[in-house]
């Protein structure tokens, strides 16, 4: 995915609907790598999510030997890949320590995501965030 988190809030800024902003989620989940029937494990599903989401860790040692954290994802709903493609935006390319740090609800705030979304999508969301820091702190846990 080419759309960096930055563009993505001056996008949702831009759009004053919801419905665009919708619109817009879907094409974001458009532009994720589609995963491989291999990387479709059980091991690779987010629990906590009513639709179905993957998420791929890999993670590589940064600057000063911290561990670099990057995430490719994807589901069998139209706007919860785009969901996914907002989170593994936000946090690829950032040391454990960094998505440890990130306010998340402050930066879903910026976005208005937990006003628009179901309660469904809102609990998957956080699946997919507390997967992320998870992996985090195991990843600062082995370093």
């Amino acid at each position: 995915m080419t759309t960096t988190f930055n563009e993505i809030i001056e996008t949702f800024d831009f759009l004053d609907d919801w419905e665009d902003r919708y619109k817009y989620l879907i094409d974001l989940g458009k532009e994720l790598p589609e995963l491989s029937d291999s990387e479709r494990t059980d091991a690779n599903k987010v629990r906590g999510c009513v639709s179905q989401v993957w998420l791929i860790t890999s993670i590589s040692a940064g600057a000063n030997g911290a561990p670099v954290l990057t995430f490719k994802g994807d589901s069998d709903a139209l706007i919860v890949q785009g969901l996914v493609a907002i989170v593994t935006s936000l946090f690829n390319g950032k040391t454990a320590q960094e998505i440890l740090d990130t306010d998340v609800e402050g930066v879903f705030a910026k976005l208005g995501l937990q006003e628009h979304l179901t309660p469904q999508r809102s609990n998957g969301l956080r699946s997919m965030v507390g997967r992320i820091r998870s992996d985090a702190q195991e990843a600062l846990a082995e370093a």
